[in-house]
């Protein structure tokens, strides 16, 4: 506990400079950061006093005393003072442009992702057409199947009438975490860490303002043998039965697997354990720490795609709808970024194309609104990713033939960690070092 009472210690000059630096700040902004101040206070009154003990106590009270002052005075300064001088979330079309190309790492300008997203969106649009067809025969005899949206949207509102329950929640995501474990074994899809440091717990309150659904945060990579947590954030007692069963239907029974791939296994939580293996610990520290959007969610979303191609659940068409669905989602993402920060998309707009072109719950599409106004590029890495991941395997596929083994590739690919897309491709088809 030394380590966190120094750490808290710290928070009074963390604020002051915090106040002396903030002129102006979105009001989007300064509201989420209230709420996860909130969540700053439960943390350090609740569950870090909990643990502490007794030797610390003394101590721990003292200091604790001091920066939860601090943090109540910088509440303040955030309704009375800040909150007078609004700025634009929106981060226009010069600047976006500089920071996508700084942040994605990819020769491409958001116009040209833009195009191929929407493209794209069509596309897939189009294939869950196909797949929901003979899905919507069965569930609804003698029903007219001629309306994408129709036929599309009913399939899926009959899939996530399967889901559990507020209470099952977190254990529903340790059952599949459990059953993604032993189908990547039972594929050869890539070889799974020898040591199990994950656990599934409660997203911290202090994060659920960006992290409305889950995520993952790794175990540090100069400490890697300590513990990774997928976050999933849990249903408040609060919530109204309507919001509530808007979010269970949007994780349902497939919705839930698809997620806890994406962030745990063979996801965030694999790619993470192989990064923190990497030597020398410098080059890990670089590709850990500076590690490349595009390399780290396209590999969250491919790999998720590759564990359903390998026959997840049979091939089962209503988990293959549903991750569409989640694809769908991810495209949106891009389109969202894009138009939001660059071409003055209204909420109304976004809201739309989540709901009635993406099929997203209501709860689901409000949270990726804010989302989107929180942050700048970073809904593009999901989109742009998953593409180069899919064109590098082609490419690696191509120039290995009848040599190609799955297992290997994502091996050697996780091994380089998360350099930006293209020097990957160089690292893996040897025309770099």
């Amino acid at each position: 506990y030394d380590a966190i009472i120094s750490r808290l210690t710290h928070v009074p000059a963390l604020v002051q400079s915090a106040q002396r630096n903030l002129t102006d700040a979105p009001e989007i902004w300064i509201k989420v950061a209230l709420q996860e101040n909130d969540g700053n206070h439960e943390m350090i009154i609740k569950t870090l006093k909990e643990t502490c003990p007794p030797s610390r106590r003394v101590s721990y009270d003292r200091t604790s005393g001091i920066a939860l002052t601090e943090l109540q005075r910088f509440n303040t300064f955030l309704e009375d003072r800040l909150s007078k001088n609004r700025s634009d979330w929106r981060l226009g079309k010069e600047k976006f442009a500089a920071k996508f190309k700084l942040a994605l790492g990819l020769d491409q300008s958001p116009e040209q992702v833009l195009a191929d997203a929407e493209q794209q969106l069509a596309a897939v649009r189009q294939e869950m057409f196909k797949i929901a067809t003979p899905l919507h025969r069965k569930f609804f005899p003698g029903a007219s199947a001629s309306d994408l949206n129709k036929v599309v949207g009913e399939t899926l509102r009959r899939i996530s009438d399967k889901h559990g329950t507020r209470e099952s929640y977190m254990d529903d995501a340790r059952r599949d975490l459990e059953e993604a474990r032993q189908f990547v074994r039972q594929k050869n899809i890539v070889a799974l860490p020898a040591s199990d440091n994950l656990k599934v717990i409660e997203t911290p309150v202090f994060m659920r303002g960006i992290y409305s659904v889950g995520g993952f945060n790794p175990a540090p990579p100069l400490e890697p043998t300590l513990g990774a947590y997928y976050w999933l954030t849990p249903i408040p007692e609060e919530w109204p039965g309507p919001r509530v069963d808007s979010k269970l239907r949007e994780y349902n029974f497939y919705g839930m697997k698809l997620l806890t791939m994406h962030e745990a296994v063979p996801g965030h939580y694999l790619q993470f354990e192989y990064g923190n293996a990497i030597e020398s610990k410098t080059r890990r520290l670089v590709r850990t720490l500076l590690g490349n959007g595009p390399n780290v969610e396209g590999w969250a979303v491919y790999a998720t795609e590759t564990m359903l191609d390998e026959g997840l659940l049979d091939h089962n068409p209503e988990l293959r709808l549903t991750f569409l669905k989640q694809q769908l989602r991810m495209i949106s993402n891009a389109i969202l970024d894009i138009r939001m920060h660059t071409m003055d998309m209204t909420d109304e707009q976004a809201l739309a194309l989540m709901i009635q072109q993406t099929f997203q719950e209501k709860e689901e599409a409000a949270g990726k609104l804010t989302r989107a106004k929180l942050s700048s590029t970073q809904l593009c890495t999901y989109f742009t990713g998953w593409r180069e991941w899919r064109r590098l395997r082609e490419k690696v596929q191509r120039a290995q033939g009848a040599s190609f083994n799955l297992a290997a590739f994502h091996e050697k690919a996780l091994r380089a960690g998360a350099v930006p897309m293209p020097a990957l491709s160089r690292l893996m088809l040897g025309t770099s070092q």
